[in-house]
């Protein structure tokens, strides 16, 4: 059983520090790091804009969090708020020309390095851990919203 949590942990914290190297290296033409992907990516899906809640939901993200990112992109002129119904306070967030062309950037490299990192995987595999992947990110949700039961 321990061998299994010392696999998992490693695998995941490992894949974690990679992934956020090669975005920071990505993002480093932009003055970006890493953790700046995950909202530059979500936003390019939202083209018509995107409020900070359900940014915070894609992204998986607490809004803390997404406020110190949002924060840091619209100070770089990526991001801009649009105004809704008068108010800034419902705002859709959305990119600017060069945020979407770093956006893109970003999401082509992205793509790439995923083919790249899974390419020994059959489609079969492939599915496989995905589903596995999900099952295990919902139940540790759950579990962490709920505690681990005696």
């Amino acid at each position: 059983m321990v061998d299994r949590f010392e696999r998992f942990s490693l695998a995941i914290s490992e894949i974690s520090r990679h992934w956020h190297k090669i975005a920071s290296e990505e993002l480093s033409k932009y003055e970006l790091k890493g953790p700046h992907a995950t909202y530059l990516i979500a936003m390019y899906k939202y083209p018509d804009g995107i409020t900070v809640p359900q940014l915070c939901e894609v992204c998986g993200k607490d809004k803390s969090d997404a406020s110190r990112m949002l924060s840091i992109l619209e100070k770089k002129g990526l991001i801009k708020k649009q105004v809704v119904d008068g108010s800034l306070y419902r705002g859709l967030l959305v990119l600017t020309d060069e945020g979407k062309s770093a956006a893109e950037h970003v999401s082509q490299r992205a793509s790439r390095a995923v083919e790249l990192a899974g390419r020994d995987l059959t489609d079969e595999t492939r599915e496989t851990f995905y589903k596995a992947l999900e099952s295990i990110t919902l139940n540790l949700r759950e579990l962490s919203k709920e505690g681990i039961p005696q």
